[in-house]
């Protein structure tokens, strides 16, 4: 459970507008220049019988500044991505949702930002077309955790839903978290923004259409859940297998895969247990490069899809096509 000192000392009071349901980071900063889209915006991965779908939702690009890493000075930043040839002024943050097209099932794992996205992201629905797919053929959804980026796609700015023929499976911790009115009250005004989109989103969403699962359990045939708390109270991973073969989808568990799998014991400001969120990166992606499993991470370079392989104290994410 994260503690009261935990909750209110987390890099996440300053990480959301609290007048905004998109998060102050997914703002670009215009004399950075502009992050490159990938076109196409999707890419397929077979995995057994199941077909897995890369969906870019977009990009977004932030100043690198002190906060972005908690626990590790700006020059021990700066020399890890110019190690990689990478720019030390900015972090480019994709967003990357999956489709799990399984038999007559098309199930859409996080949803992007939606209408409430920055000028170069709210991208998904025109991906996902371009990838054969319309809103009403997804029959199910799965969310990893309530931060707007994996969020607000679900409901459009006049309230409709998105997805209209979809179930939505969220985890119970996570949900009860962001809907318990005393939690909201005592966060900090910086905090409050986060809550009130996961309000706008979840508030009235029909029991009929709203499943709760209890993660570490099985979600749908194929695929299961796994408890990874720390970067939110009841953030969840999802692993799909079909055929002796498995696909691991890591959510936010590691933002940055060039700084965070690098360096699994740094923490990035938006973790808000950062400790829980550490031990439970270690341990993942130990896992994964165990088992050379394929993975996908909402915030990995397109097409995201890739393994984890170990890299001095770290691991490295090699993309495959």
């Amino acid at each position: 459970m994260i503690q009261r000192r935990q909750f209110l000392g987390g890099a996440a009071l300053a990480a959301w507008s609290a007048t905004s349901f998109v998060p102050v980071w997914a703002q670009n900063a215009p004399n950075l220049g502009t992050p490159e889209l990938p076109a196409p915006g999707f890419a397929r991965q077979k995995v057994g019988d199941v077909e897995v779908i890369a969906v870019n939702d977009g990009v977004a690009r932030r100043p690198l500044g002190e906060e972005f890493v908690r626990n590790a000075p700006l020059a021990e930043v700066k020399a890890m991505l110019a190690s990689q040839n990478l720019s030390t002024d900015f972090i480019d943050i994709p967003f990357t949702a999956f489709v799990l097209v399984m038999g007559s099932q098309r199930v859409l794992i996080d949803t992007g930002l939606g209408e409430f996205a920055p000028p170069t992201a709210g991208k998904l629905l025109a991906n996902l077309a371009a990838a054969g797919l319309q809103p009403a053929d997804i029959t199910a959804v799965l969310i990893s955790h309530y931060h707007g980026d994996h969020i607000n796609g679900l409901r459009k700015r006049d309230g409709s839903w998105t997805f209209p023929n979809a179930k939505v499976h969220v985890p119970a911790p996570e949900h009860a978290f962001w809907m318990d009115d005393a939690k909201m009250n005592a966060a900090p005004e910086a905090l409050k923004g986060a809550f009130q989109g996961a309000r706008r989103v979840f508030a009235d969403k029909p029991a009929d259409k709203l499943v709760l699962l209890q993660p570490g359990a099985k979600v749908l045939p194929g695929i299961a859940s796994i408890a990874a708390f720390g970067h939110t109270p009841g953030h969840t991973l999802f692993e799909v297998t079909s055929a002796g073969q498995t696909f691991t989808y890591l959510a936010d568990l590691t933002n940055a895969p060039t700084l965070f799998a690098r360096n699994p014991d740094w923490a990035v400001q938006f973790d808000m247990d950062a400790e829980a969120a550490r031990r439970v990166r270690r341990e993942m992606l130990a896992r994964v490069a165990a088992k050379d499993a394929l993975v996908g991470g909402f915030h990995f370079p397109f097409p995201a899809f890739g393994r984890k392989v170990v890299a001095g104290n770290g691991y490295a994410f090699q993309p495959v096509a």
